[in-house]
């Protein structure tokens, strides 16, 4: 199995960097069952997607994390889960990817798409939110796309999870996608837990030999995470 270049993150990891609900982030991404109360028959729902990972791994990887912040931008505006598994799907068709949210292309084509999906799903009440490109891109555009860098091939390379900021990066290609300083490189929080023993900013980036901007960033990016 590779994992070099992929990016792993536990549930937990990905709910405090995401700040979605842990029960939700296995719910869409692992499956789960209910009891159907007319039948009384166990009724399995399978996950949205196949993760980068096989079940020997209890986590995701870095294009897990980045889709499913759009997976929750669709559900704060009401969109059923079968309406977006229909959409994810024709979307991995259509781009030739399994990511296709974070693609570029679903910017502009994305819409079309879930307007498709939301037919044969009989959501009708929403068919104007998303057949409006104004109103669906202010569902994901804003924060979901800001941060995100995209590679050649026009998919998520790294993300900068700071509005504003590209202080703090998650990029797969280094320290398994974990949080770090974009100037040195350095885990975020092995810099907060540094300075949470040492109490001495600069002391902490002459240690790690980064700039003590850093250390603050770090500190900052940190603290976000804790009261998220």
């Amino acid at each position: 199995m590779k994992l070099t270049g992929v990016g792993l993150y536990t549930f937990h990891q990905a709910a405090r960097i995401t700040k979605i609900p842990l029960r939700d982030l296995r719910r869409w991404l692992c499956g789960y069952s209910y009891r159907d109360k007319r039948s009384e028959a166990s009724v399995e729902v399978p996950p949205l997607w196949e993760t980068e990972f096989d079940d020997e791994v209890d986590g995701i990887s870095f294009h897990d994390l980045l889709e499913v912040r759009f997976v929750r931008a669709f559900r704060q505006h009401g969109v059923s889960l079968q309406t977006i598994r229909l959409a994810s799907q024709r979307a991995r068709e259509l781009f030739a990817t399994d990511y296709p949210f974070t693609s570029r292309k679903f910017r502009t084509d994305g819409r079309t798409i879930f307007a498709s999906a939301m037919k044969e799903a009989g959501e009708t009440e929403l068919l104007d939110l998303v057949q409006r490109q104004y109103a669906f891109r202010k569902i994901i555009e804003p924060s979901l796309y800001g941060g995100i860098e995209f590679d050649g091939n026009q998919l998520a390379a790294r993300w900068y999870p700071s509005p504003r900021s590209r202080a703090v990066v998650l990029d797969p290609q280094i320290a398994f996608g974990k949080p770090i300083v974009a100037d040195g490189a350095v885990r975020t929080s092995i810099l907060y837990d540094a300075f949470a023993v040492e109490g001495d900013k600069d002391f902490v980036a002459k240690l790690y030999e980064v700039p003590v901007a850093a250390v603050d960033a770090a500190i900052a990016f940190e603290e976000s995470l804790a009261t998220a």
